[in-house]
């Protein structure tokens, strides 16, 4: 699995760690950056970023945004079609993203969850893969309100 990752200038100690911990359990990591606290780039970009290499893997890269608060790279990361972003901040939520969504982005705030935390829940989440079963009508149909309205 290659997890692409990014953040703004308020996370990047947290996505430092996080991709540390994905590393270290072998998990090919890309980073798209911020890389400096000082760095401007706004965090629509970094999102855009992101999306836009899960989309040339043809879907097969899932995604990892970091924030202030992990909301702002969710609602950027889910205006690109194909996205299922969500922020991960408890086991629960994180797990469903991936088996009730088949979800391919989590988000989390810098601002809102600890890094011991947030290494568990990520580690769990790039265990996790969507199947087909009940939830496969409710993943289409998502599907089909991108096909509407992205267009």
């Amino acid at each position: 699995m290659t997890i692409v990752a990014g953040c703004d200038n308020a996370a990047v100690d947290l996505k430092n760690t996080l991709v540390a911990s994905l590393r270290e359990s072998g998990v090919t990591v890309e980073d798209a950056g911020c890389t400096d606290s000082q760095d401007p780039t706004p965090y629509p970009k970094i999102a855009e970023r992101v999306c836009r290499h899960i989309i040339d893997s043809g879907y097969v890269k899932r995604g990892l945004l970091v924030c202030g608060t992990g909301v702002g790279m969710c609602i950027c990361a889910n205006k690109f079609p194909g996205i299922r972003a969500a922020v991960g901040h408890d086991a629960f939520s994180a797990e469903r993203s991936i088996l009730s969504n088949d979800g391919n982005v989590i988000c989390f705030g810098a601002r809102v969850i600890g890094p011991e935390l947030a290494k568990k829940i990520l580690r769990e989440w790039v265990s996790l893969e969507f199947k087909d079963g009940p939830s496969t009508p409710k993943v289409q149909a998502i599907a089909e309100l991108e096909r509407q309205t992205m267009k």
